[in-house]
């Protein structure tokens, strides 16, 4: 007796280790891609021993190593800037936290300036940022 010989399979498309694949890289580019907001100057905060978690949505002063001033994302033209720009945010949320974020290398006297100035606009808290020491 003779039989029929069994007929071959087509081979399946491996769909399933494609899809694996789709999201390994929909992932990776999902954590590799964590989208943090543009600096409007590159400042590079001194270092410090102890630290404390940052409230959200503060109104953040950058203080970069030439001396500039920035509020928030944009750059403000000296301390009569900082000071117009400051008012305006503290009109519209006076109970938002205010952080100074110095770059390590800018001049001690421009910190204590605007922080004069914080003074002024009536801010009695000022959170100074700076980075952790490993």
């Amino acid at each position: 007796m003779r039989l029929p010989e069994p007929r071959r399979r087509e081979p399946e498309e491996g769909t399933v280790p494609m899809i694996n694949i789709v999201f390994l890289l929909l992932i990776f580019f999902m954590v590799a891609g964590t989208l943090t907001p543009e600096s409007p100057l590159s400042v590079d905060p001194a270092a410090s021993e102890a630290g404390e978690a940052a409230p959200e949505d503060p109104i953040r002063v950058l203080i970069d190593a030439e001396g500039r001033l920035a509020l928030g994302d944009e750059v403000v033209d000296g301390r009569e800037g900082l000071r117009r720009r400051l008012q305006e945010r503290l009109e519209e949320g006076p109970e938002r936290p205010v952080e100074v974020k110095p770059d390590a290398e800018a001049d001690a006297e421009r910190l204590l300036e605007v922080m004069d100035d914080l003074r002024a606009a009536g801010l009695e808290r000022v959170r100074l940022i700076t980075r952790r020491e490993d």
